[in-house]
């Protein structure tokens, strides 16, 4: 598979503030790639590295496998780092139209865009009529115009109402399913785990985890039980090979799985043991769930 960026020992100090430290990782062509952190923790940072508008302290990263310079690279990249800065007075397909003059790329294009982020029927509206989640809208499609092979989105819901996400998310899935590979900055959980396929886990700087969304811990998932005999229950889930912790809360008890395994055949191990369960449902856990105990294990090294 093609790679598009490799970022290798990527660092970024301001004084003695190290925002971004020895960060490695590679984007492969086709897949949705989070960068997830919490406030502060280098997002941005590394962004602005990678489209040449922060300056590097050390390491490097290559566009394209190195085929060509960042300057020619970077005409195939469509990025939104900062808040949408278009001219108020004018309508979203002449300020569209005047970014493909400054793009050198054919002025028909505004068109199409315009319908892929659904604003065509406000195509002739001015901009400072627009809501903040047409802006970003209309941001979109302009960093599509050179029709690019990279889409680089920080925050790209920061600050929208519930509808607002919900349209730009849509929009993420859409542009990803015509092929244009995605790199978005966020620190909210659900929006990764919503539209992303890849996920690189920073926190102050330093990488804790780069690889699949759903395969953050290789979780199995676990069980949550109900019986009569929550210490006769407990007893027997701590006795089974492929169950490690046990947990009660409540009458609650969760069990989570250390290989796969199905509900029917622990409840047919509990009943075989003359334990009735009167509640058993499998779940997998949240990315919360993984990015929480990823954090905590970390913390705690």
């Amino acid at each position: 598979m093609e790679t598009i960026l490799s970022i290798n020992n990527l660092t970024k100090k301001y004084g003695s503030l190290t925002a971004v430290d020895n960060l490695s990782f590679s984007i492969e062509k086709g897949n949705v790639y989070g960068i997830l952190g919490p406030n502060g923790s280098g997002k941005s940072t590394t962004l602005g590295m990678v489209l040449n508008v922060v300056n590097k302290t050390s390491g490097d990263f290559q566009w394209f496998n190195g085929k060509e310079s960042t300057h020619e690279a970077l005409k195939k990249v469509g990025a939104i780092i900062e808040h949408p800065n278009f001219y108020p007075y004018m309508t979203a397909a002449q300020n569209l139209k005047l970014v493909c003059k400054i793009k050198d790329v054919p002025g028909a294009k505004v068109e199409e865009k315009l319908e892929i982020v659904g604003l065509q029927d406000r195509k002739d509206s001015k901009f400072r009529t627009y809501s903040l989640g047409m802006k970003q809208r209309l941001a979109i499609a302009s960093a599509l115009l050179n029709d690019p092979e990279i889409l680089i989105l920080d925050e790209p819901t920061n600050g929208l109402d519930p509808q607002g996400i919900h349209q730009i998310r849509e929009i993420i899935r859409k542009i990803a399913a015509m092929g244009t590979t995605i790199l978005l900055a966020s620190h909210l959980l659900d929006e990764v785990e919503k539209v992303c396929s890849h996920v690189v886990i920073i926190r102050k700087g330093v990488k804790l985890y780069t690889g699949p969304v759903d395969g953050i811990n290789a979780s199995h998932g676990f069980l949550e039980m109900k019986a009569k005999d929550t210490a006769r229950l407990c007893e027997l889930l701590k006795t089974h090979p492929g169950i490690g912790k046990v947990t009660t809360k409540e009458d609650c008890v969760t069990a989570i799985l250390q290989e796969p395994i199905d509900a029917e055949e622990i409840n047919k191990y509990l009943f075989e043991k003359g334990l009735f369960l009167s509640y058993l449902v499998k779940r997998k856990e949240s990315l919360e769930e993984q990015f929480l105990q990823l954090t905590n294990q970390t913390n705690n090294a």
